[in-house]
């Protein structure tokens, strides 16, 4: 079932590019490549993936051949390739988290959303979106509370003790 975005099409503004000459500009003219990841940050937070016409802006910007951009995408788990839903779910399932139930929360939340994740896996394609496009979830590596688990962050949201049987007052929450 196809989903429908939540984020901006992919323009590249004034303000973006801005944005990113003022980061490329930190490096020395030899060393501009490093930007790289900078700028894979920037077109993330704004778009909230990184698709192909994000890896040959980029690509340009720094004098690279678009496959270069997209190896560093493909390298870091941390970078999207496909766009997650308006509210995205990151559960952390470091030990403690999975010994406090981030498995049954992960669970919990699939069902009450309809996100399938039988076509997500935890590296090259480690997002599942809901079929209306709103919820999104995946998995993320400590999210450094161990002592209060299970905890996920909601976009940029910390939430801590999030047992499986709170995760519907927790959608609520970000409903509308």
């Amino acid at each position: 079932m196809e989903t429908t975005s939540t984020f901006p099409p992919f323009v590249i503004t004034a303000e973006i590019d801005a944005e990113a000459d003022k980061r490329i500009a930190q490096y020395p003219d030899d060393k501009k490549r490093s930007a790289v990841l900078p700028l894979l940050h920037i077109i993330q937070h704004q778009f909230g993936f990184i698709n192909k016409e994000a890896t040959e802006w980029i690509a340009g910007k720094l004098g690279l051949e678009p496959m270069q951009v997209f190896e560093v995408v493909s390298f870091y788990p941390g970078f999207r390739e496909s766009a997650p839903g308006k509210y995205h779910f990151r559960i952390c399932r470091t030990l403690s988290c999975a010994m406090a139930g981030s498995a049954e929360l992960m669970e919990r939340i699939c069902e009450l959303t309809g996100i399938d994740r039988s076509n997500s896996d935890s590296h090259h394609n480690p997002v599942a979106v809901s079929p209306c496009g709103q919820w999104s979830v995946e998995y993320a590596e400590c999210l450094a509370s161990c002592g209060t688990g299970p905890v996920c962050l909601v976009n940029d949201d910390f939430h801590e003790a999030v047992a499986p049987e709170k995760a519907e007052a927790l959608l609520n929450q970000y409903k509308g």
